[in-house]
């Protein structure tokens, strides 16, 4: 009796994870729209369970901000105002301003390398026209803000991240790439590289709040 009554709520907790990444994954990659009822029977269906679990998943969706919970209207896509793209991308410029001064310290060659090579394989995915761009950006600057080694600070940078990718990916579908980014990026590497944490976070700022008003030419999102 006590091994079938604990496995129960772990089993509910995997379905819960499976429901949350699935649907997180879908909002990341455009696939549901601002204003878009998600509806727990067909996502239910198409993963494979319940529907208690995927109410669960919404719940957390919610608090992360990606979607709205609604009397008599359900589960919406939340969207983002232009203000509050604004807003993304100047938390996001001092959250991973922070991160960048406190990874200097732990910033060696073997880094700098790493990093070449992430900003190479960027390169190559937005000269392919391949939007994996959006997921080689994403990975240059996680392991930029992951040598913060602070988690909370990680888990904060991350999430707006989530929210801002599908309309970095709106950006990418008009312009092939960003034609800046290259220089732009090794700018950072080079800020790095020179070991001066204050400078490499004024670099890393000026880059992010640069970005927003780029995307904003090109994404007109609204919250329904």
């Amino acid at each position: 009796m006590s091994a079938g009554f604990s496995s129960q709520p772990n089993s509910a907790a995997t379905a819960e994870e499976e429901a949350y990444r699935h649907i997180q994954q879908a909002l990341r990659l455009g696939r549901y729209k601002a204003g878009e009822r998600l509806i727990p029977e067909d996502i239910a269906a198409e993963i494979g369970m319940s529907r208690m679990p995927v109410r669960e998943a919404f719940r957390r969706l919610a608090s992360d901000g990606l979607v709205v919970l609604r009397p008599n209207r359900g589960c919406i896509v939340a969207g983002l105002t232009l203000d509050e793209l604004y807003e993304a991308f100047e938390m996001r410029s001092v959250l991973e301003g922070l991160a960048v001064r406190l990874a200097v310290p732990r910033i060696d060659e073997d880094v700098l390398d790493e990093l070449e090579r992430l900003l190479a394989r960027m390169e190559r995915a937005g000269q392919s026209g391949s939007s994996d761009w959006v997921v080689r950006h994403q990975e240059f600057h996680g392991r930029i803000y992951a040598l913060s080694a602070r988690p909370k600070l990680i888990h904060q940078i991350s999430a707006l991240h989530v929210v801002i990718e599908p309309y970095m990916r709106i950006w990418f579908d008009y312009v092939d790439k960003p034609l800046s980014a290259r220089e732009e990026h090794a700018a950072l590497i080079s800020a790095l590289r020179s070991g001066d944490a204050r400078h490499a976070e004024q670099v890393m700022q000026e880059h992010i709040l640069g970005t927003a008003p780029l995307l904003a030419d090109f994404a007109t999102p609204s919250r329904r």
